[in-house]
Order: structure tokens, then C-alpha cells, then sequence
């Protein structure tokens, strides 16, 4: 009897392909959009899955991983993060978690730059002006943005895709680049001269621009709340391509109208996909559909680790990217 597989959501082709050629079975949801936890929990009723393949957005938790058959052996998320995942109710009962790991810290990062160099030159503002209807001709003093060259980048985490960020913006505009992590860095350190500090604070309040790489832990939920916006320069810009919850949207957004900082670009969302509508409401910040991923040859290549996770574990093996 071939093993069966069911997919939360379409990925790209490439891993049922995989599947199938592997002589397995692949189910994949027929609705278009994330899974309430009713529908996962029905759909996952109707057959003895051996494997799911799921999204970031699927919430997996101890009541899931309770309900599901007997038969599933492995959940293979479709991200580097797995916070959506109760990994350690799902080891008690024996199911294998994967995940997707360095296989979009390039694409992540380069997508971090261009947020970065869209806010501070004001594209997106130009995109709407023109749109709009408003551009009449040239104008000296049109949506004036500023430059990046030479400014101070200060990143808060220092992990694969910071270390890219910084690397990038350091060699190709000069910018000095100082981190707080959980210890020092000594590539980043090595290779951009980057200052360490212990205390987020500090970064906040000498960077020029300020991007967040954490994942999200009770530790890292509003990490940028209105106390720490507070202290950043009025002239800074904040990107974040991390998690949404790390920053407190409210405070944010009451940041921004204040003119507490100079603007923000978000790739993900606090209560994602709904985004604070005040945000919205704001010219000077840059929003995104978690898009930070998105080119063909990444995703392309997350659904052929999900495949070959899946794979290796039902032949007996162990997958490569065992979420511990």
C-alpha cells in the first residue's frame, strides 16, 4: 500500500513531483487559503496519513497533533520558522518536525535591502503619487528621501540573515554595523567591523536604519514596543522581515504619526494577514504580503526539502532538517 501524503496548502510543483515519483499517494487541500483548525482536523480524518506537509500559517498545536491519525510519522513545514508547531507534543507522540533552514537567507536578505532602499528613497510614495494622478513635473523639493551611504545600520539579531544584510549594505554602501545578539559574532565582526552590544537599546539609539532578525519567542513578542521607538533617532527607518509579532503594530503606528521615527517597511504582520489598519493609513511606511521569500528558485527549492524530508523519513531514514 503506497504511503500517503497531504499537503495544507499548494506549494510549488516540484514537490509533488517528488512525492509521486517516490510511489506516494499526495493529497493536497482544495481550498484556497489557510486551513481553520476544523477543516485541518476533518481533512486530516479522512485517510491514514503517513506524512503533512504544512505552512507557517497552519496552527499545529496539541489538540492537532492529539487528533491526528496514528499513522502520520512526520509534519514537514514549509518554513525555516515552526512556531506554528506544538514540536514537543508532536515528539512525545513520536511525529518527526521538519523545517526548511538556509535555503533563503540570501533571498531573505537581498528582499531586506530593497525594503531598505525603497523606504529611504521613497519609491512606493512615488509609485502612489504618480497613480494618483498628482505628479504635475519636477519639483526641488518632491518626496524627499535620504541617503544610506555611510549611515549606521544597526541590527537587532545577527543570525545567517543578518549577517547577509549587513554584508550587502556594508560593502556595497559604506554603512557601519554595529548588532545586539545573544553573544558576539566574530564573522560579522571580522568581515563589516560590526560593533556588538549587549543591550537593544543601544542599537536603538545610535542606528540609522534598524532591521530586525529574531525568531519569535516570549522573549522576542514586542520587542520593539513604544519604550524602545522612544529612544531611536527621529530620522530612523525600521524594516522587518523577521516575525510580526516582534513588533507592537499599535505602538508603531502612533510612533510614526508622531514622527517619533521617520518610517517603517513591514514584510510581516503582528495579527498576519490582517495588518493594523492605521499602518495602512500611513504614507511612510512600506507594507508587503510576506513576500521576503518569494522568488521561484527559493520557494522551488523549500518544496524540494519538504519532499526529501518526507522521503528520508518514511524509507527509514532520517531527514536533514530534524527540528530538535
Amino acid at each position: 500500500m503506497s504511503k500517503k501524503i497531504f499537503m495544507t496548502r499548494r506549494i510549488p510543483a516540484r514537490a509533488e513531483e517528488m512525492l509521486r515519483g517516490a510511489g506516494y499517494e499526495v493529497t493536497v487541500s482544495t481550498k484556497d487559503g489557510v486551513l481553520t483548525s476544523d477543516e485541518l482536523k476533518l481533512a486530516l480524518a479522512e485517510k491514514q496519513y503517513d506524512a503533512v506537509a504544512s505552512l507557517l500559517t497552519d496552527a499545529i498545536d496539541a489538540d492537532m497533533i492529539t487528533g491526528m491519525p496514528e499513522s502520520v510519522k512526520i509534519i514537514a513545514n514549509y518554513a525555516v520558522g515552526f512556531n506554528n508547531i506544538d514540536v514537543s507534543k508532536a515528539h512525545e507522540r513520536g511525529i518527526v518536525v521538519t523545517n526548511t533552514p538556509e535555503v533563503l537567507t540570501s533571498t531573505v536578505a537581498e528582499h531586506t535591502v530593497a525594503l531598505i532602499l525603497t523606504l529611504a528613497s521613497r519609491i512606493a510614495e512615488g509609485d502612489r503619487f504618480i497613480r494618483e494622478g498628482k505628479f504635475v513635473g519636477w519639483d526641488p523639493l518632491l518626496l524627499l528621501g535620504t541617503d544610506i551611504k555611510g549611515k549606521t545600520l544597526g541590527l537587532i539579531g545577527a543570525g545567517r540573515i543578518g549577517f547577509e544584510v549587513a554584508n550587502i549594505l556594508h560593502r556595497g554602501f559604506d554603512m557601519r554595523v554595529i548588532y545586539c545578539d545573544m553573544k558576539e559574532n566574530e564573522a560579522l565582526k571580522s568581515s563589516c567591523n560590526a560593533g556588538f552590544y549587549s543591550m537593544h537599546e543601544d542599537v536603538l539609539k545610535e542606528a540609522d536604519i534598524v532591521s530586525i532578525h529574531v525568531p519569535l519567542l516570549p522573549t522576542t513578542h514586542h520587542l520593539i514596543n513604544a519604550e524602545r521607538l522612544a529612544i531611536m533617532k527621529k530620522t530612523a527607518l525600521l524594516v522587518n522581515t523577521s516575525r510580526g509579532p516582534v513588533v507592537d503594530e499599535a505602538a508603531l503606528a502612533q510612533a510614526l504619526k508622531n514622527g517619533v521615527i521617520r518610517g517603517a517597511a513591514l514584510d510581516v504582520f503582528e495579527f498576519e494577514p490582517k495588518v493594523t489598519q492605521e499602518l495602512l493609513e500611513i504614507p511612510n511606511v512600506v507594507v508587503n504580503p510576506h513576500l521576503a521569500s518569494a522568488t521561484e528558485e527559493t520557494r522551488t527549492k523549500m518544496a524540494e526539502m519538504v519532499a526529501t524530508n518526507i522521503i528520508e523519513t518514511l524509507e527509514g531514514r532520517t531527514a536533514p532538517n530534524i527540528v530538535a
